[in-house]
């Protein structure tokens, strides 16, 4: 919808100027495979379901209460199954919710901030939005991080690993590069996709006082649908945190999603069992793309990042489309000829590949 300049008058000038974040299309299309978000194709633990039914039957009358600002159970669970101390978590409504108070809390500073070129495309939002300054650091000709890129003045950093949408992660070593290089700048590692092959940062955080991890629910634990990020760093970072949360929105969590998230950190057993099937899958599908002659990055999420020398990005993105599939498609210089896939289950997959096959061959 557009508005007339006599309409946008009411507007703050700031956000007359914001060009705001385009999330992943949601249609409601029948038989849609839907491959364009990078949301689980496997349901959350039963045990999630459980304890959301739980809150209904057992807890119907605390729901005319708030729930618990702090979200102390699932900041316990989450303690827990990451083997860090509960002051050391900070939980928000979506990792995107958290990133926002992290660029708060921490990034607004004389000096710019800094981040790859290619890589989550909140980020400039935010930095526009908060009016952060900032430097973007170009990815190397193979679409890698290049750490020694971070050993320069800055207010800041945020590296998305594995970085999205190229789904290459970096090493431990090369994070703690990073961290030795700015000790008097905060770190972030936003780690949306990290259960899906990469290796944690978290068992980094007791060891250096600038960094912050951040995750979601959303991607590995199947529970995009109810809101749920957090964060972990020392406790002086997580402070800064909880002070912009309690400034914008004391109550980010509800009951339903505070309950369903602890089931969903205490059933680890399902979590990794869920995770290896992504991970098999995925391998499964590089390997018949790389037969139909895409080339496809080195992936540690779940999905992956594909382009074809012989066939043009955006027309095989309509022509999945006119088959019933959408995958993710980016119109930006360096990556306009590749084509994001979410990693679906097997015979999604398969019907991802036998449809590219009518188009390819």
């Amino acid at each position: 919808m557009t508005f007339t300049a006599e309409q946008m008058r009411f507007w703050s000038p700031e956000v007359r100027e914001l060009e705001p974040y385009v999330p992943g299309e949601q249609p409601k299309i029948q038989n849609l495979l839907k491959l364009n978000t990078n949301e689980n194709p496997y349901p959350p633990s039963p045990k999630v379901v459980e304890a959301v039914q739980a809150v209904l039957t057992e807890q119907a009358d605390a729901l005319r209460l708030y729930p618990d600002p702090d979200a102390t159970a699932l900041k316990q669970a989450i303690a827990k199954q990451q083997h860090v101390d509960v002051a050391q978590v900070f939980v928000g409504n979506g990792s995107d919710e958290v990133l926002a108070h992290i660029f708060k809390a921490f990034f607004i500073q004389k000096q710019p901030i800094l981040y790859p070129d290619i890589t989550y495309s909140f980020y400039p939002v935010y930095s526009q939005f908060f009016a952060t300054q900032t430097k973007q650091i170009p990815l190397n000709e193979k679409f890698e991080i290049d750490v020694s890129d971070y050993e320069q003045e800055n207010g800041g950093i945020i590296i998305t690993n594995p970085n999205a949408p190229t789904s290459i992660s970096l090493g431990l070593d090369e994070i703690e590069q990073v961290l030795k290089a700015n000790p008097d700048r905060v770190v972030v590692i936003d780690e949306a996709y990290v259960d899906f092959g990469a290796e944690s940062a978290v068992q980094l955080v007791n060891r250096y006082e600038n960094l912050v991890v951040c995750q979601t629910t959303s991607k590995s634990r199947s529970l995009a649908g109810l809101r749920v990020g957090f964060a972990i760093a020392q406790a002086h970072l997580i402070a800064a945190l909880e002070a912009v949360k309690n400034s914008f929105n004391s109550y980010p969590i509800d009951r339903f999603a505070i309950a369903a998230a602890v089931a969903s950190f205490e059933d680890q057993a399902y979590f990794e069992a869920q995770c290896a099937k992504v991970i098999e899958s995925r391998e499964k599908l590089v390997t018949d793309l790389t037969i139909l002659g895409f080339d496809v990055l080195p992936s540690k999420a779940n999905f992956i990042f594909a382009t074809h020398p012989q066939h043009d990005a955006a027309q095989l993105v309509q022509q999945l489309r006119e088959q019933g599939i959408i995958v993710r498609y980016f119109n930006k210089p360096r990556i306009n000829q590749f084509l994001r896939i979410t990693i679906g289950t097997d015979e999604q997959n398969q019907r991802l590949v036998d449809t590219l096959k009518t188009q390819i061959l």
